[in-house]
């Protein structure tokens, strides 16, 4: 394929993005001045910012269609020739201020842009061909932030300085402008024969039914809809802020939301240089709580506008930080076709908590003022990364083994080595000293994912604890002392097939031999068959890891002096407030964990000995270290 510029292309996308914005800008300040009452003023806000989204939700699986039927440059073309007596509609409503007929022209402005906007990013590679598809839609995204910039503050700062005329001017110019570079672009198109769903509410869920195969992705397209929620919300809250709270002209108020923009592309950019060394998908939790006490401090001190402006900026700076690593993860779980689909449904989802803040803001300005949206926003982003983490296996390792080590000395031994060589088709089996140590053994696994199977009880341990082990993919395993003789026999024989089938899918299986936590310091297997069943049927290839924890039986999360096993959220509680508040104050726990390949072992001791004999020689491994 010839190479082709990208220049027309960006052109009319920087000519779109700045009328949209351009004119909601100028919309709304149009409200601000003829709207006595701030109340209105808020609904007008609300308003506007969902008449730009709702056609996004309800008209992307259309819009996904018409890049079947159509030539995709027609499309845009044909998007752009409309744009011009929709900004006639917009200016009719400026000369008679009427509101209904402003928020109409925006609704319509909003309804176009999702009609051609699949169109627009699928010419990206039609124009630059497939190995140009990240610079042209680096581009893209370049562009899309210059322009909200750009039209957001020019009509900050013309609003007040210039009359009607020049408004409308504008609005007809950039519209111009588009529809003239729009018949520009030269691209080879390929012909997509993807056909989905027109109807927004069957296309959302069989999106949602494919993203829930791969695992944790809905999780996280939600919580990056939570930070568009939160931007949308902001950038409708600082309008109604600048003027109503810190008496700012519309100039300084633009200037405010300037620099949120310049804020969170600058937090982007430099997220963009450190992702690739680290892992920023595992500080969500960091960068949420981050932007949390930033929005706390912005609602509860007395800021100027310099000091409001400075808290504004870092909170934006922050808010990249948290974005990039979301949209990373999308680009890298969805692989092939199903990533088109993946970000389209990211489009409706994200565009849909777009249209619930505008919602939010309305409520929360009505019954509680102009600066209530701060508190809103604080509080979500104080839960939000909570209940990610808890939701992401890869994550929730990553960021339990970094607070794991720092509540307790942890060393591990002999791990990297064995991952080095391989690190799917795992069978580990640990020893069980403490209801703390399956965590930490998955944690340390964090490069290898473990598939745990875990005993009912802790299942019905209240909802933190099930949410846990459902995010990590766990096996429900009977409680064997509640089913006896027969019935559990049958059950153990069952979860030797469940494991066996795990491990010849490549998958890593964690399970504990015992069954249970330590009774006394010292592991004992007992009777039960499930490693020796397994052991015996062994698929080819698969290796297997002893893993002998010392040092925590007499912690909290030990039997050490209890009749029974301490119950885990209260044992959570408490132990995060000795992490908090003891722990920096004292010498840490030291806390052993040894891991060995067993695989030689256990299949000859399984292929020659008794499950008594099995049994005995594992229990002797774990106790090696028992004084």
């Amino acid at each position: 394929m010839q190479k082709r510029s990208f220049l027309p292309l960006f052109v009319t996308n920087f000519f779109g993005v700045v009328n949209d914005n351009y004119l909601k800008t100028l919309a709304s300040f149009f409200a601000i001045a003829i709207l006595a009452d701030e109340k209105l003023v808020s609904v007008f806000m609300g308003a506007t910012a969902a008449a730009l989204v709702l056609p996004y939700i309800l008209c992307s699986p259309l819009a996904d269609r018409l890049t079947v039927a159509f030539e995709k440059r027609k499309i845009l073309q044909l998007a752009k020739w409309a744009e011009i007596p929709i900004v006639l509609v917009a200016i009719v409503g400026f000369r008679l201020h009427s509101i209904p007929i402003i928020v109409a022209a925006i609704l319509l402005m909003g309804l176009q842009s999702s009609l051609y906007s699949p169109a627009k990013y699928a010419l990206v590679r039609d124009v630059g061909g497939v190995d140009r598809v990240s610079t042209g839609m680096g581009g893209m995204e370049g562009i899309a932030f210059a322009a909200v910039l750009g039209g957001t503050v020019l009509a900050s700062f013309l609003v007040d300085r210039v009359c009607e005329d020049v408004w409308e001017l504008l609005l007809l110019g950039f519209a111009a402008l588009g529809l003239v570079f729009s018949h520009t672009i030269r691209a080879d198109e390929e012909k997509s024969r993807q056909v989905h769903a027109v109807n927004p509410v069957r296309y959302m869920a069989r999106a949602y039914r494919l993203a829930r195969r791969m695992k944790g992705l809905n999780a996280v397209i939600v919580t990056l809809s939570v930070f568009w929620w939160a931007a949308a919300m902001l950038q409708q809250g600082l309008l109604v802020y600048g003027t109503q709270v810190l008496k700012l002209d519309s100039t300084h108020t633009g200037f405010l939301l300037a620099l949120a923009a310049v804020g969170i592309v600058a937090g982007q950019v430099i997220a963009g240089f450190v992702d690739k060394r680290h892992f920023l998908l595992g500080l969500a939790l960091v960068t949420g709580w981050i932007a949390a006490a930033l929005l706390g401090v912005m609602f509860f001190a007395p800021l100027g506008p310099v000091g409001f402006g400075v808290a504004l900026t870092l909170l934006a700076f922050d808010f990249g930080f948290f974005k990039l690593p979301f949209d990373t993860e999308i680009q890298r779980v969805a692989k092939g076709a199903k990533l088109n689909t993946m970000l389209a449904y990211f489009n409706q989802v994200s565009f849909l908590f777009m249209f619930f803040a505008s919602i939010c803001y309305v409520v929360v300005s009505w019954l509680f003022g102009p600066r209530a949206f701060l508190a809103l926003l604080s509080a979500a982003f104080v839960v939000a990364p909570v209940a990610f983490v808890l939701s992401y296996p890869r994550v929730l390792m990553r960021t339990g083994r970094w607070i794991f080590r720092r509540r307790y000395a942890i060393a591990v031994e002999g791990l990297d080595e064995i991952l080095a060589r391989q690190s799917k088709g795992l069978l580990v089996l640990p020893n069980h000293p403490a209801m703390i140590d399956p965590l930490i053994v998955s944690a340390e696994f964090h490069r290898a994912p473990l598939r745990p199977l875990v005993d009912e009880l802790f299942f019905r341990a209240g909802h933190l604890a099930p949410h846990v082990l459902k995010s990590l993919d766990a096996v429900v395993v009977p409680d064997l002392r509640a089913h006896r003789s027969k019935t559990g026999a049958t059950m153990a024989r069952g979860l030797a097939g469940v494991v066996l089938d795990a491990l010849k899918d490549g998958g890593n299986v964690l399970f504990y031999p015992s069954g249970h936590i330590y009774t006394e310091n010292r592991e004992d297997v007992g009777t039960r068959q499930l490693a020796y069943n397994v052991c015996k049927e062994l698929p080819e290839g698969v290796r297997v890891l002893g893993v002998r924890t010392t040092g925590l039986w007499g912690s909290i999360w030990s039997r050490a002096g209890r009749a029974k096993s301490p119950a885990f959220v209260p044992t959570l509680v408490k132990s995060v407030l000795l992490w908090f508040f003891v722990s920096p104050f004292k010498r840490r726990r030291a806390v052993t964990m040894h891991v060995e390949d067993l695989t030689d072992r256990v299949r000859a001791w399984a292929a020659t000995d008794t499950r008594l004999a099995f049994n005995a020689k594992l229990t002797a491994w774990y106790n090696a270290d028992v004084v």
